[in-house]
């Protein structure tokens, strides 16, 4: 009996994935804004005002993507941001502050980037200790709760004037170095294409930078295994806890990472300010209540949850406010205004007000959804 050989059946190929192709016109517009950023102080030569505008903007953009991540990502609602936005100033100022040269007021000599990321580290604790009542609330209520922290703030501000410099005065904030090079006006002092770079122009490089690790830090966590366990919690913490997901653990998580990202745009307010000062009352101020709405209104307006829309909303919040005043300051715009009359501040609430309404009503998506379907346009399709 003869064996019998049977051939094995003609292995079928696998088919070939189709290498993806890039979106060259994302490309080319990253490189460009990149490019545009890098060069402002060049474009804006001797008109720091401008440079401020942006700089301010910067200071929203890193505000508003820690509290689009607790907002959007996690689900938390907050309205505690000023508050801490006042722990970071105030921490670096006495963290690298020289008590030689401010009698009367605590300084500790630290170097001035060993104070902005102790600064940073201290708002984040002090979110933490908050944790046990973010983890047992929300919606509306963790939002009244959290409000409360900017009246402690208020009253610790004008109570502790041995750190804050009491609201008649304040305290300047030291001056940032790093390795030596001082982030203030020099003599002689470096030239780019003509334009000196001084002090402002100095901030808007070290403003930009923090602003981008903002940026990356928070998509790399959106992208990562803890934003997914945000999301979880957000969307159903029921069945968050039954997929193992410790719901307490997490919304404390939230809190302390939006904290500390408040803690870095309060320092980079003092140093904008070039003063650390508490506000008189909660209505008006750095510190404020209106500053609390202020980043509600970049976190709707650019997207819940989008880091990129953050962006758009403080260009629109933060950018405009800026843009009145600087009008008001140099053009003499609302000159004729008295009082209750139509005014810098008031304009730009109105506008940006205006903007969540249409938000709310029209895209509730926001920025980040509009800016979506813009993108899925010239995106190019997947062959089949």
């Amino acid at each position: 009996m003869s064996d019998t050989i049977t051939e094995a059946p003609p292995s079928v190929p696998r088919p070939v994935a189709a290498p993806k192709k890039r979106n060259w016109i994302k490309i080319a517009a990253t490189v460009l804004l990149v490019l545009f950023l890098v060069a402002l102080p060049i474009l804006t030569g001797s008109q720091v005002a401008y440079l401020k505008v942006a700089q301010y903007i910067l200071i929203g953009t890193v505000g508003g993507i820690g509290l689009t991540l607790l907002v959007g990502q996690a689900g938390q609602l907050s309205l505690a941001h000023p508050f801490f936005l006042l722990v970071g100033a105030v921490s670096y100022a006495v963290l690298a502050g020289d008590p030689a040269e401010s009698p009367g007021l605590v300084g500790l000599g630290f170097p001035p980037l060993l104070a902005v990321i102790g600064a940073v580290v201290i708002c984040g604790l002090v979110g933490l200790a908050f944790a046990p009542v973010a983890g047992r609330l929300r919606g509306i209520y963790l939002g009244v709760a959290s409000l409360s922290l900017v009246f402690l703030g208020l009253w610790l501000g004008q109570s502790l004037e041995l750190f804050t410099g009491g609201t008649s005065s304040g305290r300047p904030p030291p001056t940032f170095e790093l390795f030596g090079f001082a982030f203030s006006t020099t003599t002689p002092a470096p030239t780019i294409a003509g334009v000196p770079i001084q002090k402002q122009q100095r901030l808007w490089y070290l403003f930009l930078v923090f602003a981008l690790g903002a940026y990356f830090l928070a998509r790399g966590a959106i992208n990562s295994r803890i934003g997914r366990s945000w999301r979880a919690v957000r969307d159903n913490e029921a069945a968050a806890t039954a997929m193992g997901v410790n719901v307490a653990r997490v919304k404390a998580g939230a809190f302390t990472v939006s904290s500390a990202f408040a803690g870095l745009a309060g320092v980079m307010t003092a140093l904008w300010l070039d003063l650390v000062k508490p506000d008189e009352n909660e209505f008006t101020g750095n510190y404020s209540l209106t500053v609390a709405i202020a980043f509600l209104a970049i976190v709707i307006i650019g997207g819940l949850g989008s880091v990129p829309g953050a962006v758009v909303g403080a260009i629109v919040v933060y950018g405009l406010q800026q843009f009145f005043l600087l009008g008001a300051n140099q053009f003499g715009w609302f000159a004729d205004a008295q009082f209750g009359g139509l005014s810098a501040v008031i304009l730009s609430a109105f506008v940006y007000g205006a903007a969540v309404v249409l938000v709310v009503l029209f895209e509730p998506g926001g920025a980040a959804a509009i800016g979506r379907r813009l993108t899925s346009r010239f995106t190019p399709r997947k062959e089949r």
